[in-house]
Formats: structure tokens, sequence, C-alpha cells
């Protein structure tokens, strides 16, 4: 798949006029934590904020982005891979005005892709032509190499955790494996389906005081919690967001909140030295007049 393969350095050839983009990517250790309802909803309120967003399905086998917003694709991350069509046949204008990158679910050989075509699938976003502000990584459960790669490659890892025992220790798993292996220093946490703010704090903070003690060389920024709620749930069975369906809801006020605590985020102004999303954006901005 020699489309996939890492691009070699080169003059950046992204027109000055489109700007750097903000990149993060959700992830939550292991799976059932919430974390595609998270960057689902996340994508969604960053768009009615004026915010212009990509989602990208990066759970490469089991995806499962296009079932929950109700969409059905005509391409995905498969096709592209194995050369059918190119990035912007694959992509799609979801709820809100959100753009969607699906991947295929039940793609074995998407969940075995090799290091290399992850970084190629990354580096496959600095040939789109259009005028981003948000990219919103949902990756997979785990901590394998696309968890990783895809992790590195955002400027801010978000993890999702939720207040059991197993959340709690995978979560801190994959912030040390990020930390020691990818050199990922900040982490952002979304406590989800908890009962209350004070139960949402505590579970950062207990996640705080076991990274800082046994991992040390990682900054963690509590970015809020989301309530378990019912509405979500119906949101969920009806295949829409619930910041669209139910925004009054505890659910969807709470990832508002969220999201607008994100739109603050200042894009990146230079690379960082390894494989990065719209990494010739950067560069290009950072380039002598």
């Amino acid at each position: 798949m020699p489309s996939l393969e890492p691009l070699p350095p080169m003059q950046p050839l992204v027109p000055p006029s489109l700007k750097p983009v903000r990149t993060l990517a959700v992830t939550g250790g292991k799976g059932g934590v919430g974390k595609t309802n998270v960057s689902a909803n996340l994508a969604i309120a960053l768009t009615e904020l004026g915010q212009r967003t990509m989602l990208l399905d990066a759970d490469l086998g089991l995806a499962n982005i296009d079932v929950l917003l109700g969409l059905s694709p005509r391409h995905t991350l498969a096709d592209l891979v194995a050369g059918r069509c190119e990035l912007e046949d694959v992509i799609l204008e979801g709820p809100g005005g959100v753009l969607v990158v699906p991947a295929a679910s039940g793609r074995r050989h998407m969940a075995e892709l090799h290091p290399a075509e992850h970084a190629g699938l990354v580096n496959v976003f600095n040939d789109l032509q259009r005028e981003l502000d948000m990219l919103v990584i949902d990756t997979a459960a785990g901590i394998t190499d696309s968890v990783l790669t895809f992790c590195q490659a955002a400027q801010d890892a978000v993890v999702v955790v939720c207040d059991e025992p197993a959340s709690i220790t995978d979560a801190y798993a994959l912030i040390k494996v990020l930390a020691r292996e990818r050199g990922v220093d900040r982490v952002q946490v979304v406590a989800n389906m908890v009962r209350s703010p004070q139960e949402g704090r505590a579970l950062y903070d207990k996640l705080s005081r076991v990274c800082e003690r046994f991992i040390g060389d990682v900054s963690l920024n509590y970015l809020g919690a989301v309530p378990q709620c019912d509405w979500l749930r119906m949101a969920v069975q009806r295949q829409q967001p619930v910041v669209r369906a139910y925004p009054g809801s505890p659910s969807a006020r709470a990832l508002a909140e969220i999201a607008r605590r994100t739109a603050r985020w200042q894009a990146p102004m230079a690379p960082r030295g390894h494989v990065e999303f719209f990494v010739d954006r950067m560069l290009r901005q950072g380039a002598p007049a």
C-alpha cells in the first residue's frame, strides 16, 4: 500500500490560507467507558460553537461513529487503505455540519495495520485542502500501536475514565505508556457516567494522584465530567447526538461546556518533530514571509 507509507520530508505544499488545525485524540484505556459518545458529541458541540470540526473514527477494526450518528457511508478508511478512493471521497457531512471520516467495522486487516501504515494514515491528512479549526479523533480501546500513534499525532490526548477499578487501572496504564514510550507529557481527563460533579472531580483526583506518584513526567488537566443520563441513552437508541436531540439534558449541557473549554485552546504554531496531523500547515505557518 504505497500511498500510506510515511512521506519523506518535503517543502510544504499547503496554501498559506489554510491555518493550523487543533487536534485532539479521545481515548479511554478500556472499552465501555463512553469515549465514542464523548468524541461524537464533543465534535458536534464544537461545530455548533462555530468551530469547523472534523470527526475521525480511528477505531479501525470496530468502528461505530457512523452507526452512532445514523450515517450510511459509501466509502470508509478501509477503501482508502485499499486504494479504492481518496480521503475526500470518505468524508461525510454529519449532524450540525460536522465532517465525519468513517472507518469500517469487522475488518480484521484494518485492526492489524503496521506502524508505518498508521503513520501513513496520519500523513494523508497533510493533503486535505479544507479549512478546519478542530480535528477530533475517536481511537480504539487499549494500548495498541494505532491508539498510541493517533494520540501522539494529536496535540492533546483526552482520556475518558469511569468510576470503576478497571477503568481507572487501564487509564493509568495508557497514560504511563503514552508518557514513557511516546513522550506525551500532557493529558486531558474527562470523567464520564458520574452521579455528581463531586464524584467526577474525586475520580480525576484519584487518577491524578496515582499518575503523579508513579509516572511523574506527565501533566494531567481536568476537562470536566459528564453525568449518567437517561437522555443520553435514548439519544444513542435514536442514533442521534444528545447535544442535538436533547440539548437541555444534563449530559448535553456537560458536553457543551467541555466543548466551550476546548474551543478556547489555541492551534499549535510549530510541529514537534514526529508524526503529526496537518504538520504541513504548521510548517507553512512558521515559514518566513
